[in-house]
Parts: C-alpha cells; sequence; structure tokens
C-alpha cells in the first residue's frame, strides 16, 4: 500500500469518533468480519489505527478504498457541512433520460479527467437512489488534494444535485458544465458564479461574500486539517456579583457565584469548526472556544480579574 493511502485512511480514521468507529468500518465493507474482530477497539485509538492500517496494508488498499473511507464517514456526519441545492432542467422537448448508473459514472469521471489532468473522482450509491460523488482537485502540475475534496450528491433522474461548500471555487465552473454535458441540461451553479441557472424560486441563496468571509475565518482558526479528538470541554466560572442598586441580598454576599459549563460530543473540535459554516453561530467563535487545541487542555477556570 502507497505512504500517501495509508496516511489518508490513518487521518480519516482519527476524526471517526470510537463510539461510530465500528459501524463506518462495516459499512465500508473492506475489512472482513474476522479481520475486525482481531483488533481491539478497547484500546488506546492510537493503537486501533495502527492496527487497522497493518490490515489494511495486508489487503493492499488503493486510493479508491480510501476514498470510498472518507465519503462513508461524510455521509455519516454530513450535517456538519454546508451544502448548496441547484436544479438542472431539460431543453424544450426533451424527454427524461432512463438512467443508467455505471453509464453516469464513467461518463462523469472522463469528462473531468479530460478537462483536468490531475483529478481524482470516487462514487458511492446508496439505497435512496443517490449516488455519492467524491472529486479531489489537483492542477495541471500538481497532484490532487485528498483532503479538500468536494462531495455532490446526486440522486438518478431528478432535477437536483447537491454540492458541498467548498474553498476551491475556481473548480465549481468545470463542475457544472460535467453536469451539463452529461445531462444535456441547462449549467448547474448561480449567476453569481459565472455560470447561469434555472434555480427553483423556492430556493434562497445564502450571501456569497459573507459565506466567503465564515469560510475563510474558519480556515484561519482552525485549519484545513482534521481537528483533534475531543469529546469534551468544561470551563468553571468564578465571579463576584455586581450590580448599581444598593441593599441587594446578592451584593452583600462575599463568596463568588460558581457556575460550570460543559460542551460534549463525540467529536467536540470537529463540532465547534462547524458551527459558523452551517450558520449555528457567528464567526469568529469565542476565544474560549478556539483557544482549546492551542492550550492544549480541556479545563479552564475563568475569574474575574
Amino acid at each position: 500500500m502507497d505512504e500517501t493511502v495509508a496516511e489518508f485512511i490513518k487521518r480519516t480514521i482519527l476524526k471517526i469518533p470510537l463510539n461510530e468507529l465500528t459501524t463506518i468500518l462495516k459499512a465500508w465493507d473492506f475489512l472482513s468480519e474476522n479481520q475486525l474482530q482481531t483488533v481491539n477497539f478497547r484500546q488506546r485509538k492510537e493503537s486501533v489505527v495502527q492496527h487497522l492500517i497493518h490490515l489494511c496494508e495486508e489487503k493492499r488498499a488503493s486510493l479508491n478504498d480510501a476514498a470510498l473511507l472518507d465519503i462513508i464517514y461524510t455521509q455519516f456526519h454530513q450535517h456538519q457541512k454546508v451544502w448548496d441545492v441547484f436544479q438542472m432542467s431539460k431543453g424544450p422537448g426533451e424527454d427524461v433520460d432512463l438512467f443508467d448508473m455505471k453509464q453516469f459514472k464513467n461518463s462523469f469521471k472522463k469528462i473531468l479527467q479530460r478537462a483536468l489532468k490531475n483529478v481524482t473522482v470516487s462514487f458511492r450509491e446508496t439505497e435512496e437512489n443517490a449516488v455519492w460523488i467524491r472529486i479531489a482537485w489537483g492542477t495541471q502540475y500538481t497532484k490532487p488534494n485528498q483532503y479538500k475534496p468536494t462531495y455532490v450528491v446526486y440522486y438518478s433522474q431528478t432535477p437536483y444535485a447537491f454540492k458541498s461548500s467548498s474553498t476551491l471555487r475556481r473548480n465549481t465552473p468545470l463542475l457544472g458544465q460535467t453536469f451539463e454535458t452529461h445531462n444535456s441540461a441547462t449549467p448547474l451553479q448561480e449567476r453569481s458564479l459565472g455560470l447561469d441557472i434555472n434555480m427553483d424560486s423556492r430556493i434562497i441563496h445564502e450571501n456569497i461574500v459573507e459565506k466567503e468571509r465564515v469560510q475563510r475565518i474558519t480556515q484561519e482558526t482552525f485549519g484545513d486539517y482534521p481537528q483533534p479528538q475531543l469529546e469534551f470541554a468544561q470551563y468553571k466560572l468564578e465571579t463576584k456579583f455586581k450590580s448599581d442598586l444598593n441593599g441587594s441580598i446578592l451584593a452583600e454576599r462575599e463568596e463568588p457565584l460558581r457556575c460550570l459549563i460543559k460542551f460534549s460530543s463525540p467529536h467536540l473540535l470537529e463540532a465547534l469548526k462547524s458551527l459558523a459554516p452551517a450558520g449555528i453561530a457567528d464567526a469568529p467563535l469565542s476565544p474560549l472556544l478556539t483557544c482549546i487545541p492551542n492550550k492544549r487542555k480541556n479545563y479552564f477556570k475563568i475569574r474575574d480579574k
């Protein structure tokens, strides 16, 4: 197994919370049940990862195998991504095509690879008649970056496709043209990105400038790499009551007020990283949250200065 593939699989497994690891590995279906039974999932995660990498090396895992594992992880955590919804439409008088999944995948991959030399495309079909497409982009002179992919979810014989937001916006028109060429449909993308689209009037596209600002701040704060595994962070607040009103019972209290706040998640840092892009929180997040990796601790005491 190539070293880059081993590193790719290692990084993906490290992202997976321990309580989901067995489920995702079984869905991957690359390692057999007997092989998984040889792994002690109760030991430290670093040891689990090393054992799994060894098993993948024995089976000579390919880049496509690693990409499929990443797709499955993304399917489990699709709520952490921001998705753009697009509508394609046939030209006047054109009938709906009978959908052939094999032909679609071959055509989609060939069109992209003709347009861009260095690109890897992986597919995974689901029971909902959808195909998940993972695209790792390179340039004419650089290999595909497996850690900044674009995901597309396409439901066969429907006019809708869902694309994950990506910092590599220069490739968005190429992706739209690929759908256009395969489907003989109107181009797939918003007008603000330089292409035409017949958007459903009920779909409201969020402010592009604000989304780019949030993505930039999130990238500057958390980086492009997977976040360290952390399941909780605890904050203990101690502060004296302050008020302009005299005679308050709390104002006479000498002991500080104490409050304990705990954030918990199977992958807390990844969850925090996704808050602003998902529109749940404003960017930038509070330094009390973003300082966790730099301070290398998850217990904090907040006191009056």
